[in-house]
């Protein structure tokens, strides 16, 4: 197990990320999600993350019941402020924003003091608990003034009052994520998608500059959305479909891991892992078998020989892992 930050909150190397169970793209049952969940828990993760966003509530939902019985001390569970959900009657449904749900609800962007505590009672209402232990802000790309003047400090007051034990943000960019590590006093951040094979970029300030402040980082998105899961035509990339030079990159990676005996899942997975900076990798799953695959693909070695390959070829330039 790692911890976050200096807030001593554990999190195992493997995370489970909620969004799938709040049916991403397409509907998954609530037996399917309850399943994932307690695949997920025999496999040794006890990292849950999900978010308000998630199926309009549905995902914290969701986890709050499959993880009703578990003894709470044993596991991390973060959420994320950012989004406020209200009842909504314009019907219809909600895949305009990626969820196969009724749009029973809508979200209304809130980084204000009150707001953050209003979103996070009620998260705690869904989710069936007294208490999260990490909570991010939420994707607050054009929220900047809002997220740095309102809702930071309203999240560290949380944790100065012993609400929360970790805070930190959570963006599928590294730039803002940066200023968070650098001018406030977050513990964790979270990004998707920006450290991965296919995208580095996250390389360049954000992870040196965890390193140098003792932040802790969570990836999420190691698979670009799916592109390094499982390279082919019509394989999406950070949710669109993948140009076709980064599917070609794709499908050479997974030839060369082939030749070395392992999969491209266990090879994206590892290189998220590896940096000095990372204290868990978050990968979704909406069945038992993903999960069980995930946990595998995980634990599975990667040859130093395989790294040498990418970089000998241009595949990839970046130091980690070593």
């Amino acid at each position: 197990m790692n911890t976050l930050g200096s807030s001593g909150v554990p999190v195992s190397g493997l995370g489970f990320g909620g969004a799938v169970i709040g049916n991403l793209f397409t509907e998954v049952t609530d037996e399917q999600a309850h399943e994932a969940v307690d695949t997920a828990w025999r496999s040794g993760v006890r990292y849950f993350d999900t978010a308000p966003h998630y199926g309009l509530g549905l995902a914290e939902q969701r986890l709050g019941e499959a993880l009703r019985e578990r003894p709470r001390a044993e596991y991390t569970i973060s959420t994320k402020v950012g989004r406020r959900l209200e009842p909504s009657t314009d019907g219809g449904d909600d895949l305009a924003n990626g969820f196969a749900v009724p749009a029973t609800r809508r979200r209304v962007w809130d980084f204000s003091a009150d707001g953050v505590r209003r979103t996070l009672e009620a998260s705690l209402e869904r989710l069936g608990l007294d208490h999260v232990d990490v909570v991010y802000l939420h994707d607050p790309d054009d929220h900047a003034e809002a997220a740095f003047r309102e809702g930071y400090p309203a999240l560290e007051k949380l944790r100065a009052e012993g609400v929360v034990r970790a805070i930190g943000a959570g963006m599928n960019q590294a730039e803002m994520l940066t200023r968070f590590v650098r001018e406030t006093d977050v513990d964790v951040v979270l990004c998707a998608g920006r450290y991965t094979l296919l995208d580095q970029s996250a390389l360049t300030e954000l992870l040196p500059a965890a390193v140098e402040r003792g932040v802790s980082v969570v990836i999420g998105g190691a698979f670009n959305s799916g592109l390094l899961a499982d390279p082919r035509p019509g394989a999406t990339y950070n949710y669109a479909q993948s140009p076709g030079d980064l599917l070609d990159r794709a499908l050479r990676m997974r030839e060369i891991a082939e030749r070395h005996g392992i999969s491209l899942r266990a090879a994206a997975l590892a290189f998220c892992a590896a940096h000095p900076a990372v204290a868990s990798v978050l990968v979704g799953a909406r069945s038992a078998a993903e999960v069980r695959d995930a946990a595998e693909q995980f634990a599975t070695p990667v040859p130093p020989a395989y790294w040498q390959e990418l970089r000998d070829t241009g595949l990839l330039t970046a130091e980690e892992p070593s």
